[in-house]
């Protein structure tokens, strides 16, 4: 759950300890916080259903493995950039905890209790767009807590495209992070009543952050998706990693058409792909894809992963277990939550007869409404996603 922080914070000195605070523009303060009382909210409203929901394995009944042979590590390769090698990171868990929020007093909170868990469980996390701390060191703390309390977790930090390229060192440093989200979001700057309107420029702001940055960036959407042509584009100028950022979870276009007293925006409900139709749509020419967006249950990270994904991010599901307002307990809930994925979803593995990640991209797929149109009308071999065991065999 990131966001673009378009408007500027103003400075303001803050006392040893004391929390971020907004002194000239509360509008990007506000938002922060509204941000993350709207998504708790349409995960309350929700009816359940996603394109999630459109894919199915088929069963295969004797083709199950032992649950202690099941690997949940994955490898994530990078591309070399202007200023480190090409590499890999292994993860020991095949999802993360995806980019949320920061830089207010209430959601330093969060962020604390998502260290907190993130550390204790091992998984990788990203922070919200960081952004409003480069613009107002006081805000800064709402980051930095993250890197405090995970010192040696691996860490993302963020940023929205469009920010000056030396922004990309800039929010590295702020947490000591290996990786650097770029997060794209037109459609919400769209909605958004104070958002940007030119777009013309992303593409080589993109390139331009890419090569500032002293560690791997992942360039991310914020919940509707990259098309074939966009990751086409993004292999182009060598970005080495995507994550689709699809359709279906938290909704940026509902949550600032909120914002607005007319909600003239919502002519555009249900616009983008979803993050399983991002996955088979991609091309061959691809980054290393990662998945987020819709992700309710262990089982959606496996379909994820099925559908050519490396690794999947959460982020409403982990951000409810937190809470509101980032309490105490927050983290406790979450490690419990985290330990029962990764329960779950070495059982599907085992079940699907798969031990490792890549096992996964041998199982059967079948599709079903919205997501089935959308590849059919795309040109994704559907017959060949449900027979995939078979030609493995072969």
């Amino acid at each position: 759950m990131t966001s673009n922080d378009a408007s500027t914070a103003s400075t303001a000195p803050a006392g040893p300890g004391a929390a971020p605070v907004f002194a000239g523009d509360s509008t990007r303060a506000a938002r922060k916080d509204e941000h993350v009382d709207l998504a708790l909210d349409q995960r309350r409203d929700a009816s359940g259903h996603n394109e999630f929901d459109d894919l199915d394995f088929v069963h295969q009944a004797l083709d199950g493995v032992d649950t202690d042979r099941v690997d949940l590590g994955v490898s994530i390769a990078f591309a070399a950039g202007a200023q480190y090698a090409a590499g890999e990171w292994h993860w020991e868990t095949p999802f993360y905890v995806n980019g949320m929020t920061g830089g207010t007093e209430r959601t330093t909170r969060i962020n604390r209790e998502l260290a907190i868990a993130a550390r204790e469980t091992g998984l990788p996390m990203a922070c919200g767009s960081v952004s409003v701390a480069l613009d107002d060191p006081a805000a800064a703390r709402g980051f930095a807590v993250i890197r405090d309390e995970n010192p040696d977790g691996f860490v993302m930090a963020n940023v929205g495209v469009g920010r000056p390229a030396s922004d990309a060192p800039r929010a590295v440093e702020l947490l000591g992070a290996n990786a650097l989200q770029v997060h794209v979001n037109a459609v919400q700057e769209t909605a958004m009543p104070e958002g940007s309107r030119d777009f013309s420029s992303w593409l080589t702001s993109v390139e331009q952050l890419a090569a500032a940055s002293p560690v791997p960036v992942i360039v991310k959407e914020v919940g509707f998706g990259l098309s074939r042509s966009a990751l086409r584009h993004l292999s182009e100028i060598g970005v080495g990693i995507a994550d689709v950022g699809g359709r279906g979870g938290t909704d940026f276009l509902k949550i600032e058409n909120a914002r607005r007293s007319a909600g003239e925006y919502a002519m555009l409900a249900g616009f983008g792909q979803s993050a399983l139709a991002s996955l088979l749509d991609a091309p061959r020419s691809a980054p290393t894809l990662l998945a987020s967006g819709g992700v309710r249950s262990p089982f959606d990270v496996v379909k994820a992963l099925a559908a050519g994904a490396q690794a999947v991010g959460v982020a409403g599901a982990f951000l409810a277990a937190i809470g509101h307002d980032g309490d105490p307990g927050g983290a406790e809930r979450l490690i419990a939550l985290i330990t029962d994925w990764q329960a779950r979803t070495r059982a599907v593995y085992a079940l699907l007869g798969a031990v490792t990640r890549d096992e996964l991209l041998h199982t059967d797929l079948i599709l079903r409404g919205r997501l089935r149109e959308f590849c059919a009308d795309r040109g994704v071999d559907l017959s060949g996603l449900a027979q995939r065991s078979e030609a493995h065999r072969a």
